[in-house]
């Protein structure tokens, strides 16, 4: 496991978020790719936590049923206007769909971005929490990776 590469075009791995991608900037998801998912591979789970958070992980982002041929995601993805076919987005500690972007409440903290290459299309209604969709993905996942970046205030 962990063989999946996940990387994006505005941070490297260790490396810290630039602001635009944060409560404190725009606040838009930035832009990831994927590669080196198995072939029988037929869909994708993209999560961004937090675990530095001060009560506990502190979920920021969770999409799901990421059909395959789906490698990549855009700076600034909106699960409300795009035309990926059977994607759904989960709710995060925010309360909403879209991508909440590091908002620390002191010191520095990691935010970890993973990939998890699923065998099938999981069976759950926009909206649900991460701890739902990792149910739903256990004894599914043939691979998964992950990309890390750092933020303080």
């Amino acid at each position: 496991m962990g063989k999946i590469v996940l990387k994006s075009s505005v941070f490297k791995n260790g490396q810290f978020i630039p602001q635009k991608y944060t409560c404190d900037g725009e606040d838009i998801s930035p832009q990831l790719k994927w590669s080196n998912f198995p072939k029988e591979t037929k869909s994708f789970v993209l999560i961004c936590d937090d675990p530095d958070a001060p009560m506990g992980t502190w979920d920021h982002w969770i999409l799901f049923n990421i059909p395959a041929n789906i490698t990549s995601l855009e700076k600034n993805f909106d699960i409300k206007n795009n035309n990926i076919d059977k994607l759904k987005a989960g709710r995060n500690d925010f309360g909403k769909k879209n991508y909440g972007g590091p908002c620390p409440p002191d010191g520095t903290h990691r935010y970890f971005f993973r990939i998890f290459a699923l065998n099938k299309f999981i069976d759950l209604e926009e909206g649900v929490s991460k701890k739902e969709v990792l149910n739903a993905i256990d004894g599914h996942v043939l691979d998964d990776g992950e990309l890390m970046g750092k933020y303080n205030r």
